[in-house]
């Protein structure tokens, strides 16, 4: 793939020809050498090796839709009904070969989930929505109300820091959560709202000890740009990278909230971005199958070389 100015963004056939119905939350887990996601829809994890083009799925017994790992392997999986602690394959998840177990593709393997915790939802047919890592292993996730078209600004950003306790809300009001990320020294916290009637990403000051977000300020509105502001990424000179939902295209912010890059991807809805690769040096994106008028390329996993490259994705810093 080319690392030019304006790079091809190719479809990632090794990914399957099952499209997924709401592909999100893409995890480079350097340890494997392997990119996971989720089809929120379907309950299920995938991951895919991508040196073998190996694809393997769980299924899950409830809806997921963001995931992240601790160091043996473990995942932390933000669901409809809470965060659960999930183990990918029967046997322990501690070691590199026996998460390296394959499972057919087209066969997923059910696998059960411990509940960690659960917010008080505000009301009934709500989840969990974006989530990841802070730089010291604190996970962040938000909550929404399932049906976006109510528009109901109950969602909620919450921490679950590495002793195993759920905050407080951290910040409130959200309507669709989305584009969790941090500044490659951790001091600033990217957070948006998708929403149509939002469309906006925010930054935050952000104390790397106490995991405390503060000075809340708009960094870009994407009502001044092109679609929506959904899941994000953050490179290694600090720029954020942005799905733009309803658009078809990757928009990448400086530091200071100037858009310097715009890359269009085939698929109407790209859902979020990560950096992976063996030099973390490609960016995935997963994305969105609308229910009516999809293309052939809604729904699928699709790869770029931007030219510059990411981070490794920070582990839960607990014990699952």
């Amino acid at each position: 793939m080319s690392a030019a100015a304006n790079p091809r963004v190719e479809r990632v056939e090794a990914a399957g020809q099952a499209p997924a119905g709401v592909g999100e939350s893409p995890v480079w887990r350097v340890a494997e050498q392997a990119l996971y996601w989720v089809d929120i829809p379907a309950q299920k994890i995938v991951r895919l090796r991508l040196a073998s083009g190996e694809r393997s799925e769980w299924l899950l017994p409830e809806k997921v839709a963001c995931i992240a790992f601790d160091r043996h392997g473990t995942v932390l999986a933000g669901c409809e009904s809470g965060l659960f602690a999930v183990t990918l394959n029967e046997a322990s998840a501690g070691s590199a070969a026996q998460a390296a177990q394959a499972v057919p593709v087209g066969e997923p393997v059910r696998v059960a989930a411990r509940k960690l915790a659960a917010p008080a939802f505000a009301f009934p047919d709500m989840r969990f929505n974006d989530g990841r890592c802070d730089r010291q292993g604190r996970f962040w996730a938000g909550t929404m109300v399932q049906d976006m078209a109510a528009a109901n600004p109950a969602g909620a950003l919450y921490r679950f820091d590495a002793r195993g306790v759920l905050s407080a809300p951290v910040v409130e009001g959200l309507i669709t959560q989305n584009g969790l990320g941090w500044s490659p020294d951790g001091a600033t916290m990217y957070l948006s709202d998708s929403h149509p009637l939002r469309r906006q990403i925010w930054a935050f000051d952000y104390d790397v000890d106490t995991g405390e977000p503060r000075n809340r300020r708009v960094f870009a509105d994407l009502n001044h740009y092109v679609g929506r502001p959904d899941g994000a990424a953050v490179d290694a000179d600090g720029c954020y990278w942005i799905c733009a939902n309803d658009a078809g295209a990757l928009l990448r912010f400086t530091p200071q909230g100037r858009l310097d890059r715009q890359i269009a991807v085939p698929a109407i809805k790209p859902a979020m971005c990560a950096f992976g690769g063996p030099n973390l040096d490609t960016l995935f994106v997963t994305s969105i199958r609308p229910a009516a008028g999809a293309s052939e390329h809604d729904g699928h996993l699709f790869a770029v070389r931007p030219g510059v490259k990411g981070l490794p994705e920070p582990e839960f810093a607990g014990e699952l």
